[in-house]
Order: structure tokens, then sequence, then C-alpha cells
């Protein structure tokens, strides 16, 4: 009767550990799909500020009529 119960304790550990891992590894996947995502964001911004502070540079440099 013991070892039965072990036994049904020993398989509920391992759904438990094979449940548990999966979910690691789709919160994995979700972190980096999101790192990504903030990756592009930060380029956007970065790129784009680039162009306005050589537009506000183009707008000082022009001659005022």
């Amino acid at each position: 009767m013991y070892k039965r119960h072990l036994k049904f304790k020993e398989k509920q550990l391992t759904l438990l550990s094979n449940e548990t891992a999966e979910k690691a590894a789709q919160y994995a996947a979700h972190t980096e799909r999101l790192e990504a995502r903030v990756r592009v964001l930060e380029r956007i911004v970065t790129d784009r500020g680039v162009e306005v502070a050589e537009e506000i540079e183009k707008l000082r440099d022009a001659p005022l009529n």
C-alpha cells in the first residue's frame, strides 16, 4: 500500500514538473518576444530622435525672411 502511494506521488511530481517546465518555456518565449518589440521601439525612437535633431538644426541654419 505504501509503495503504491509513493508511486502515485512520484507520478504527481513528474506531471507537475513537466507542467512547470512547459510554463517556464512559454514565459521565456513571451519575454523574448517582448524584448524584441522593445528593441524595435527603441530603434524607432532613437532613429526618429536623430531625424528631429537634424530638422531642428536645419531650421536654426535657415535664413529668416
